[in-house]
């Protein structure tokens, strides 16, 4: 079967594990080059020595190979400043970008949420980790109750927290908070990290707060977020509910206090993640990186599938 060349910048973390991950699991999808700014880093050395193109001239770099007319996708995760540079390059050839950084310069794309909806796009935006994570909990909650205010927390190991995470912070809020609303369907939300220093390191941990309306339907709540675990599941082996969704209900005369927007009586919908990593090239503990890497490889899928698709008609 003939599969689609693509390409990665950034030659960290991130980058490593995707470009493994493509290598074992990819249907549609084959490595074409691997991009950076160091040359002494170890993803450009992987690369080199599976045998793809490499470079560590960044996106000029990427220009100059031999086979960049080959390339019809490239992922970018590097951060989202060197972001806009690269996608302003790419476009111009008429490149599919799967941008892995907080940049959001294409529509927000979970992929078991909203990717059919944006297939035409030619750059798309995976969030964030946290992000990836908890979003589709805020979804399976919206699309069987109206949510007033989403609140997500994204502890990961501080180890598994690189320079590209640690340069991020403030654009991973506010990129993960509007998130919420845009594509978790709630009318306000609010994200926060926690890097965890513990030794040994603690595999991620997510926590989704949601405010539903009045008298929504706990048993339809319950489900909706068992298959949406489920759907996530299928791409990132290691997703999983740590434990059932709890309930409280609070009334008009008990009602809940929401920085924003004041005292709101409703249901409270608290759902606790784990995600653990396939330890692919990152320990198992980074599930923040490998719920990223598998987002943006699911999606990269399924534009590459399609591409092949209209090839062959």
């Amino acid at each position: 079967m003939s599969k689609i060349k693509c390409a990665i910048i950034g030659s960290g973390n991130i980058g490593t594990d995707l470009m493994i991950k493509i290598m074992r699991n990819s249907q549609f999808l084959e490595m074409g080059a691997m991009v950076g700014v160091d040359p002494n880093s170890d993803g450009l050395a992987r690369a080199a020595r599976f045998g793809f193109e490499t470079t560590a001239e960044s996106i000029e770099g990427l220009l100059k190979l031999p086979n960049f007319k080959e390339i019809k996708i490239v992922f970018d995760a590097t951060s989202a400043g060197a972001h806009q540079h690269h996608n302003a390059v790419l476009q111009q050839y008429g490149i599919q970008v799967i941008d892995l950084t907080p940049a959001a310069i294409g529509p927000y794309v979970i992929p078991v949420v909203n990717l059919d909806e944006h297939m035409n796009a030619p750059n798309i935006n995976m969030v964030t980790c946290g992000g990836q994570a908890t979003i589709p909990m805020v979804h399976a909650v919206s699309r069987v109750a109206k949510v007033h205010y989403a609140e997500i927390i994204a502890s990961i190991a501080s180890k598994s927290a690189g320079p590209g995470t640690r340069a991020n912070i403030d654009e991973f809020t506010e990129t993960t908070s509007k998130a919420i609303e845009e594509v978790g369907g709630a009318e306000k939300g609010k994200a926060i990290i926690i890097m965890n220093p513990a030794e040994p390191p603690l595999i991620m941990r997510d926590t989704v707060y949601c405010l539903a309306e009045v008298g929504a339907d706990q048993e339809a709540i319950r489900q909706s977020v068992k298959e949406m675990a489920d759907a996530v599941q299928a791409y990132v082996p290691g997703y999983r509910l740590k434990q059932e969704v709890q309930f409280e209900e609070f009334n008009v005369d008990r009602p809940l206090n929401i920085p924003g927007l004041g005292k709101l009586p409703g249901l409270k919908v608290s759902v606790f993640l784990e995600v653990e990593g396939a330890a692919h090239y990152l320990p198992a503990y980074a599930g923040n990186l490998d719920i990223m890497t598998s987002a943006a490889l699911a999606a990269a899928e399924r534009f590459a599938e399609t591409h092949l698709t209209q090839k062959i008609a």
